[in-house]
């Protein structure tokens, strides 16, 4: 119990000089289709914005938010 407790008081030692330590994953086959979804996603957040509150806007009448659909769709697609 000694030898745990003295190992963990150090490594706070070691922590509080050199600062914590940091894990870093490293993934051997990088998946393409899931960073190109994000990516997607984070470029066409202002169409998925427009369409979400049009839909608010009008209580979820899809016929009157068409326009904002399509061009999110449109949006999306050119990153697939």
């Amino acid at each position: 119990m000694a030898w745990g407790t003295g190992s963990a008081i150090a490594n706070r030692a070691v922590d509080s000089v050199a600062g914590p330590r940091q894990i870093e994953h490293v993934h051997s086959q990088p998946e393409a289709a899931p960073a190109q979804a994000s990516y997607a996603g984070e470029t066409c957040a202002n169409q998925q914005k427009a369409f979400l509150d049009c839909m608010e806007a009008n209580s979820g009448e899809m016929s009157r938010c068409q326009y904002y659909f399509d061009v999110m769709q449109q949006c999306k697609a050119g990153f697939n």
